[in-house]
């Protein structure tokens, strides 16, 4: 069951089911654009739930989550592991309502782009320099004080499964700056659906979400060395050596 043309052929009907998906849930986000950001991420949490359904039914791919009781606290930055396609998809579907911060080409995609833009988010011109710090700080904070959560990947860019990157430091500087506490998020994702692979392999995605880590009084560097520490110990444990190269 788990031969190559097999997998394609799953995966191919994972991404029938999930252009379909992206076309029903984003045109509704569109069509409901006058109702509020917490209804359309509602609806995003659906997709969300939804994509993860089709993963398992047609790819045998499932996942596992490690610690959700550190997400008991009021309003928090999470800043996540990129590795594969898998979290962005996913993510709505265990945490509280997150607004994403990512950069605004992905808001030209037809249909889906359009949606995103919906769901309060902040769209950022990586190529602004510190404009773009700015803005991430001015935004991200009224967004936290208004108690609504965030989510960064501070790789930037996905990471293969047993590589590490250096973790940018904009996510950090937004918790220097604004005072809330981080919240850090391992995964194994690429380990199953890697990056630039159409093809997908079956198992469980192991999840860990580590405890609050507070960041009054503390500055960006150490604050972004932690969240680098805790998540990449996270990663060395859940990590399986055997299914980086296949």
């Amino acid at each position: 069951m788990n031969s190559k043309p097999v997998l394609f052929v799953r995966s191919l009907l994972f991404w029938a089911g999930f252009i379909v998906n992206v076309i029903i849930f984003g045109l509704l986000i569109v069509i409901l654009f006058f109702t509020p950001s917490s209804f359309r991420l509602r609806i995003a949490r659906l997709w969300s739930v939804t994509n993860n359904f089709l993963l398992k039914v047609f790819c045998g791919i499932n996942y596992k989550v490690e610690g959700k009781e550190n997400l008991n606290v009021e309003t928090a930055i999470i800043l996540c592991k990129h590795q594969s396609t898998w979290e962005t998809l996913a993510l709505h579907s265990f945490t509280p309502y997150v607004r994403w911060v990512f950069k605004r080409e992905l808001m030209r995609i037809p249909v889906f782009g359009w949606a995103l833009a919906l769901t309060d988010p902040i769209a950022i011109n990586r190529g602004a320099g510190r404009a773009a710090i700015k803005q991430l700080i001015t935004e991200g904070t009224k967004k936290l004080k208004a108690g609504k959560w965030l989510v960064l990947f501070p790789e930037g860019t996905r990471t293969q499964p047993g590589k590490t990157k250096k973790y940018k430091i904009g996510g950090a500087l937004l918790a220097e700056k604004s005072g809330y506490p981080v919240i850090p998020i391992a995964h194994n994702a690429g380990e199953f659906w890697p990056k630039h692979s159409f093809i997908k392999w079956p198992g469980t995605i192991s999840v860990v979400i580590g405890p609050a880590i507070e960041t009054s009084g503390r500055s960006a560097e150490e604050i972004n060395t932690e969240v680098y520490n805790w998540i990449e110990s996270a990663m060395e444990k859940i990590s399986d050596e055997s299914r980086w190269n296949r």
